[in-house]
């Protein structure tokens, strides 16, 4: 299962420097999470401040 970036995302980039296998980019109104890349680690959700991103 992945994580994916919900409406709440305020593209503060906090998600994106913690991940550690770097699936998570810049997109056109927020943050974007490359689900085949993502490991499930749930570290991006431990460091949003507005629970963007959540489990598929």
């Amino acid at each position: 299962m992945a994580y994916y970036i919900n409406e709440n995302c305020i593209s503060c980039g906090a998600c994106e420097a913690e991940c550690p296998v770097s699936c998570i980019s810049a997109g056109e109104d927020r943050y974007v999470i490359d689900e085949d890349a993502c490991i499930d680690c749930g570290s991006c959700a431990n460091v949003c401040p507005v629970d963007a991103p959540q489990p598929k």
